[in-house]
C-alpha cells in the first residue's frame, strides 16, 4: 500500500507540475518499487510457507523500520532554527528548486530581496517581492510534522509486520510431512 502510494504521489507531482526535479521523482519511484518487491517477497513467503523468504522479508522489513523510524523522529525533533538552517543549505545548493519555489510562491531571494539578481517570479517585474524564507518556513514546519507523524505510524505497522512474520515463520507448515522435524 505504501509503495503504491509513493509511486502514485510521484506521478501526481510530475503530472501537475508540482515537482520538476527528476532526481526526487526517480528516488521516490525507486523506493516505491523496492517496497513493492519486498511486500511481494513477504506475500510469496507466506503463501508458500518458505522459511528463507520469510526470514529475508523479516530482516529487510526490520531495516526499513529502523530507517523510517529514525527519519520520522528526526522530522518531528527539528526545531525552527534547525529547519531554517536546513532550508538555507538546500536553497544555496539547488538552482532548479529555487526557480520552482520562487515561481510558485511568488517571492524572490531567500532572506532578502535583491533587485539586481534574476528571479523567475511574477512579482520581480514590479520589483515588489518579499523574501522566500518566511513563506517556506511556515510550510516546512507543517510538512515536517505531517511527514513525521505519517512515517511514525507506518513504522509501527512495519514492526507489527516483523513480529507477525517472526510468529508465522516459526509455525509448522500444515501441508508438510507430519513426521518431519519442522
Amino acid at each position: 500500500l505504501v509503495s503504491l502510494l509513493l509511486i502514485g504521489i510521484a506521478a501526481w507531482g510530475i503530472g501537475f507540475g508540482l515537482i520538476s526535479s527528476f532526481r526526487v521523482v526517480g528516488v521516490t519511484i525507486a523506493v516505491g518499487i523496492f517496497l513493492f518487491l519486498i511486500a511481494l517477497v513477504g506475500l510469496i513467503g507466506a503463501v508458500k510457507h518458505h522459511q528463507v523468504l520469510l526470514f529475508f522479508y523479516m530482516i529487510i522489513l526490520l531495516l526499513v523500520f529502523i530507517v523510517q523510524f529514525s527519519v520520522s523522529c528526526a522530522c518531528l525533533a527539528l526545531n525552527k532554527e534547525q529547519q531554517s538552517q536546513l532550508l538555507e543549505v538546500g536553497w544555496n545548493n539547488t538552482n532548479s528548486a529555487r526557480a520552482d519555489i520562487e515561481r510558485s510562491l511568488n517571492c524572490c531571494g531567500f532572506r532578502v530581496f535583491d533587485p539586481n539578481e534574476t528571479c523567475s517570479s511574477d512579482c520581480f517585474r514590479s520589483r515588489q517581492c518579499q523574501p522566500c524564507a518566511p513563506i517556506i518556513e511556515e510550510y516546512s514546519g507543517m510538512v515536517l510534522t505531517f511527514v513525521g507523524g505519517i512515517g511514525l505510524f507506518f513504522s509501527f505497522t512495519e514492526i507489527l509486520g516483523v513480529w507477525l512474520t517472526y510468529r508465522y515463520r516459526n509455525q509448522k507448515d500444515p501441508r508438510a510431512n507430519p513426521s518431519a522435524f519442522l
